[in-house]
């Protein structure tokens, strides 16, 4: 059963994986980018309900101007990240419920171009440098969106208009 658990858990994250990698628009490679920094900004219902949830369960977050409230538990040095970046991280995704959608914590992390993955990771994780840890809560319209992220068998992972919360260390930037 517990061997089940494991490869069904591998199975949703590298799904998850490689859905990351392609949600941005453009897929150009870092040598030759085009991406820029999304200028989105949440709505304020969606806002409201970050806010009413960091107060119910007595958290401390900052909001930046996007709708993103995020919490820095280390700075990190060196250089940030920028939407061009590859970044490899560790990094754990749960919804509002606490149920975890995905994870790595592998010693190598897991690596992205920044301009790839969904806009409430592309605005915030460049305010940490390598090294650097920090929570994220991010409103639907800067995450999935309206449509869902299911497995390869059509379950639902994410739920449509789902909001998420993102621990992250910024392992290394290129």
């Amino acid at each position: 059963m517990n061997l089940l658990k494991t490869s069904a858990t591998l199975i949703i994250s590298v799904i998850l994986c490689t859905a990351l990698l392609f949600i941005g628009c453009n897929k150009e490679s870092p040598a030759g980018c085009t991406f820029t920094t999304p200028t989105d900004v949440a709505s304020n219902a969606e806002i409201d309900s970050i806010r009413r949830y960091i107060t119910n369960n007595n958290l401390t977050a900052v909001q930046h101007p996007s709708g993103v409230f995020y919490q820095i538990t280390s700075p990190g040095a060196g250089s940030n990240p920028d939407v061009c970046s590859i970044v490899r991280v560790n990094y754990e995704g749960r919804l509002f419920n606490n149920s975890r959608f995905d994870f790595d914590n592998s010693t190598s992390g897991a690596s992205f171009t920044l301009g790839q993955l969904i806009k409430g990771w592309q605005i915030v994780l460049p305010l940490i440098k390598p090294g650097g840890i920090i929570t994220l809560y991010i409103p639907p319209s800067l995450g999935y969106g309206s449509r869902a992220i299911t497995d390869g068998s059509g379950g639902v992972i994410i739920p449509a208009d789902s909001y998420l919360k993102f621990d992250i260390t910024l392992l290394d930037v290129q």
